[in-house]
């Protein structure tokens, strides 16, 4: 495993001879060193044969923009990590929180992925994901929200997103999950391949450990916190095995907006 480069907004870890590439997004202001905040998880990933794109971001309110402008930072790294290693599958795409509606806005729709593996969706309004929010915009005569909205979201998610092959995952102690609102919207699809899983933990669960123990002190390392961590490392891997990635689209469209 060769150590973390960064590559503009692009942080890359590879195996020397990857099998496949993960292209990872987090989740709010985790997303902005995920080499970091999620160092755990991604670098068993790599273990696994995988190589990693991670895009780090300081979210805003325009999540349209910040998607299409992760989906062309990520396309970019792709086709400079082709050219040292050679050609391959098509990406699996991994979101955490708003990292996985960002991946699900992409302007390709989920076509250039092989299956998208979402962790605790999280799709809530601006005033509720961001404190005092709600208090401070209307003394100030703002009317902030995110934009799509959330509920202009589920509907270019039902409408636009074309990946049939999607694993969404809810941790059962997660007060900030909305994965049932983003499978319902999934399976309302024709043709959809989409699974649901539920597994132990919160929504800090895919968070490096030292994240996790400044945030949440000592307990943060308990053994069953581990096995929390180890069981949803061994869901990823073996979603991707048993869904394995296709040969990468030659798509003139997308190809043009990068």
């Amino acid at each position: 495993m060769t150590s973390w480069r960064q590559q503009g907004s692009i942080w890359q870890l590879r195996p020397s001879r990857p099998r496949g590439l993960i292209e990872f997004i987090g989740g709010s202001y985790l997303a902005a060193t995920p080499q970091v905040s999620y160092r755990r998880l991604l670098e068993t990933l790599v273990a696994s044969g995988f190589a990693i794109n991670a895009w780090a971001f300081v979210p805003g309110f325009d999540h349209q923009n910040q998607a299409q402008q992760a989906w062309k930072d990520l396309r970019r790294a792709r086709r400079r990590l082709e050219e040292r290693v050679g050609p391959l599958p098509s990406p699996a795409r991994l979101g955490h929180s708003l990292g996985c509606k960002l991946h699900l806005l992409a302007p390709d729709g989920g076509r250039g992925c092989g299956s998208f593996i979402a962790l605790s969706f999280n799709n809530f309004e601006a005033d509720r994901s961001i404190p005092l929010l709600g208090e401070i915009a209307p003394r100030l005569g703002m009317e902030t929200e995110f934009s799509p909205s959330p509920k202009e979201t589920l509907r270019l998610i039902q409408s636009r997103y074309l990946q049939q092959r999607n694993l969404v995952v809810r941790f059962g102690e997660d007060e900030l999950d909305q994965s049932d609102d983003l499978i319902r919207t999934l399976r309302r699809r024709q043709e959809d391949e989409s699974e649901f899983r539920h597994l132990p933990g919160d929504h800090l669960t895919p968070a490096s450990a030292g994240l996790r123990r400044n945030l949440l002190g000592a307990w943060a390392e308990s053994s069953q916190r581990q096995r929390q961590i180890e069981r949803l490392q061994d869901l990823i891997v073996s979603w991707t095995k048993t869904n394995p990635p296709t040969p990468a689209p030659h798509d003139s469209a997308s190809m043009q907006q990068s």
